[in-house]
This record gives structure tokens, C-alpha cells and sequence, in this order.
């Protein structure tokens, strides 16, 4: 029986299709098609933390995002320590999300 997939799967998923006694078929990524299928996984893997119920699985949900986030900033030419001194300095400029605060809306001063 074939099933289709047609998406980026990490790096050790050919190795554990042939574990399952399946013949996986695969092609290298251009860098175009790979920045490409990086945002569509990015997609995947964050509809996927969405929907998670239990803490473990939320968890696990995260480090897929965050081994996606590595990915990306490795394909700019940039490590994930870049994303995290952004992500601090965006915090010290704008806060983070600990007050749990929800902006309704703003009214302008006339």
C-alpha cells in the first residue's frame, strides 16, 4: 500500500520507515523548496501545540516548533542563541506575556 506525505519529516524518519519494513522515497530539498516547507511546518507544528491536551503532549508540541524555529535561523545563517537574545531584547523593549493582559482597544486622545 503507498501513502503520500509530500512534506519535510526530520531526519532519522527514512531510517524508522525501513525499521517498519516500508521503502521510504525521499529527495534532497532545494534551499528555496526548504525555507518553503520549513514555514509550512512551522505551520503543522504549531496547529499541532494548539490542539494539545495534556501538559506532556503541549510540551512536546513546543520542541517540534522550537526544533523548527532552530532550522530556520540555521538557514539565515544564524544560530537559535540569535532568536533568544531577539526574543530577550524584544522582552526588556516590550515585555513579555506573564500579565496575561488583553488589549480590547485604544480610544485616541483629541
Amino acid at each position: 500500500m503507498e501513502k503520500i506525505y509530500n512534506k519535510l519529516v526530520r531526519d532519522n524518519i527514512p531510517s524508522i520507515i525501513q525499521e517498519d519494513n516500508e521503502i521510504p522515497i525521499t529527495r534532497i530539498l532545494s534551499d528555496a523548496e526548504y525555507r518553503q516547507e520549513l514555514y509550512k511546518k512551522l505551520l503543522e507544528e504549531c496547529n499541532e501545540l494548539i490542539t494539545a491536551k495534556t501538559s506532556n503532549n503541549i510540551i512536546e508540541e513546543a520542541s517540534d516548533v522550537f526544533e523548527v524555529l532552530k532550522a530556520i535561523s540555521e538557514l539565515e545563517g544564524k544560530n537559535i542563541d540569535a532568536v533568544i537574545e531577539a526574543s530577550k531584547q524584544k522582552r526588556l523593549k516590550r515585555g513579555g506575556f506573564i500579565k496575561k493582559i488583553f488589549l480590547e482597544k485604544t480610544i485616541s486622545k483629541e
